[in-house]
């Protein structure tokens, strides 16, 4: 009975977790308090993973990102890297590739690829290249380079910390650097050679052409008999009808509408809207509709322009929609439409709920949309303008970052105590706010890593592992140990499609433990096979990096099969290859 429970419980958060019907830490959280409800797990097994040390790990790890940001370091780098590539594609692709997959050995992945974004968008502007040659190969660096250190990812992390609880090694914090550099070496030989090819090359168009505005958008001149006069804009006819005014022109003056702005007449309103509302607008007295609309002429003037902002994994406007998220008044921006995955979704706008990696396409004026640089919810797609490099507390953030490293290697002290000590060190030197310092940490991230080790204990509990290790080895057992490990490989690749690579390692890592008990090879073989699995798994645009850079990318679904499926087929080789060399089953 138990055992069902819990695999009914594991299938129902896989479908949850692919459909985000509800935000992942809440549907983690359900499973905790299920578990414990029904006496699978304690309340002590249910919450220990919040207390383990790898979350003091992540969070840490996080807050360093954030402090190196801040100080401009990693802009100023890019700079620097940028003079010496933009003469040469090839070179500019290796040089992207191996700078960002260096980077992310130390740091999430899904910040590298974040930090990274802005300026790669601006230096592909400058030197006429398509974004779409640079993102994703940015974003699979990122990817690939997490496998070279336990705190590139916080899968490793994660892992690393729930064989220790198992009674196994922990994972050492360059225990993996030589297989993980094999596989990212061959990441990078793939892109240069054969994924250069068959990247897909999207030319930039107007804003108003990509997001196919002129048949939603309508000019509509206010006569003197209008209703609509000293209506305000806000509960105006034409709001109340479903239309966003999104421009006023009154006499010279091209402005943004507020909550206070009333219609005067002679006004020339740009609104979006339906085209079946605008039938009946058609019909009020006292207005002319104009044929023809000047699009970039009425959207942008000389203090208002558009500009396209991303989401990020950091943002507070996550599942909040576009009207509680309050962008006029809290921003000061006008959200015109927005890309996710491909598709530009423009009806509606105001009940869409805000994702991870959809870009937006707003109106602003200069200043308010230059406010957005600095912002930890929204990246600013524009000109790259580096933020100023602040020497002393660049110096003193990565000098903290490589100290805790030596420190946790060496053994001088546990490495959650090296990396926090650094952590609290930026904050204390002022190379970061203790504000920033919170909100750059991923509580979402931390939940659901700490929820999923408490449902690997929930598995153990119930018989769970043993009665999934028992169905493997029946099906694989005939091919052996390498066997057995190739088809818990196999199933952490396929897994990580509907499940972040945290979750799906944390789930099939204590049923592969048992598997090897019970085979009489090294558990923690298995488990390592495992963690560097879940980071190989390139089909699909689901990874948070490759969502970062889907919309900006122009990218399309079958883009991401088209040039991660190969090469996740020659990644799992190399890591099947390559895991009993390093750790002999």
């Amino acid at each position: 009975m138990e055992i069902a429970l819990v695999l009914t419980l594991l299938a129902i958060a896989v479908v949850l977790f692919a459909t985000e019907k509800l935000p992942i830490e809440i549907v983690t959280l359900i499973m905790l308090i299920i578990l414990a409800s029904v006496r699978i797990i304690t309340p002590e097994e249910a919450f220990a993973g919040f207390s383990s040390d790898f979350i003091i790990i992540i969070a840490a790890i996080f807050i360093l990102s954030a402090a190196l940001e801040e100080t401009g370091i990693l802009d100023f780098a890019v700079v620097r890297l940028a003079r010496l590539a933009q003469h040469s594609a090839g070179l500019m692709l290796f040089i992207v590739m191996l700078v960002t997959g260096f980077v992310s050995a130390f740091m999430n992945n899904t910040t590298v690829t974040a930090m990274f974004l802005t300026p790669l968008i601006g230096l592909s502007k400058r030197i006429s290249q398509s974004p779409s040659k640079l993102l994703m190969p940015l974003a699979y660096a990122s990817i690939l380079g997490g496998t070279c250190t336990l705190i590139g990812t916080s899968t490793n992390v994660a892992v690393s910390g729930y064989i220790a609880k198992a009674g196994l090694e922990p994972v050492g914090l360059f225990e993996i650097s030589g297989i993980g550099a094999i596989i990212f070496i061959v990441g990078i030989i793939y892109m240069l050679t054969i994924g250069k090819r068959i990247l897909p090359d999207r030319d930039d168009q107007e804003l108003t052409e990509e997001y196919k505005l002129k048949k939603y958008l309508t000019e509509i001149v206010v006569k003197e008999d209008s209703p609509l006069v000293g209506q305000l804009v806000v509960a105006s006819d034409l709001t109340l009808l479903g239309f966003r005014m999104l421009n006023i022109i009154r006499g010279k003056d091209n402005f943004l509408p507020d909550f206070r702005t009333r219609i005067l007449a002679n006004d020339v309103l740009l609104v979006e809207g339906d085209l079946d509302n605008l039938m009946k607008v058609k019909e009020t007295k006292g207005i002319d509709i104009l044929a023809d609309v000047m699009l970039e002429e009425d959207l942008q003037t000389e203090g208002i322009r558009l500009a396209e902002v991303l989401i990020l994994r950091q943002s507070n406007l996550l599942g909040q929609t576009v009207k509680e998220a309050n962008f006029l008044q809290r921003f000061g921006l006008v959200v015109i439409a927005i890309s996710r995955h491909g598709e530009t979704l423009r009806s509606k706008i105001g009940s869409i709920r805000l994702q991870l990696g959809d870009m937006l396409l707003v109106q602003g004026s200069s200043d308010r949309l230059n406010q957005l640089r600095n912002s930890n919810n929204m990246a600013l797609l524009d000109e790259f303008e580096p933020v100023l490099f602040k020497k002393r507390k660049g110096a003193i953030t990565l000098s903290a970052f490589i100290l805790a490293i030596l420190a946790g290697t060496l053994g001088i002290l546990p490495l959650s105590i090296a990396f926090l000590l650094a952590a609290i060190l930026t904050i204390l030197f002022r190379c970061i706010s203790s504000e920033k310092a919170y909100s750059a940490i991923d509580f979402r991230l931390l939940v659901l890593i700490g929820g999923m080790t408490a449902f690997g204990t929930a598995m153990e509990n119930s018989g769970a592992a043993d009665f999934l290790a028992g169905g493997i080895v029946d099906i694989m057992g005939g091919l052996g140990k390498m066997g057995v490990l190739a088809g818990f490989v196999l199933l952490t690749v396929i897994l990580t499609q509907p499940m972040s690579n945290a979750a799906a390692a944390l789930v099939i890592v204590p049923v592969a433990l048992k598997a090897a008990v019970g085979m009489d090879a090294d558990p923690r073989t298995f488990a390592i096979g495992i963690m560097l699995a879940a980071s190989i798994s390139l089909v699909t645009p689901f990874e948070p990096a490759c969502i970062l850079v889907y919309s900006p990318g122009k990218y399309r679904f079958w883009d991401f099969i088209k040039v991660g499926f190969p090469l996740t087929i020659i990644l799992l080789a190399v890591l099947l290859l390559a895991i009993p060399i390093f750790w002999p089953l």
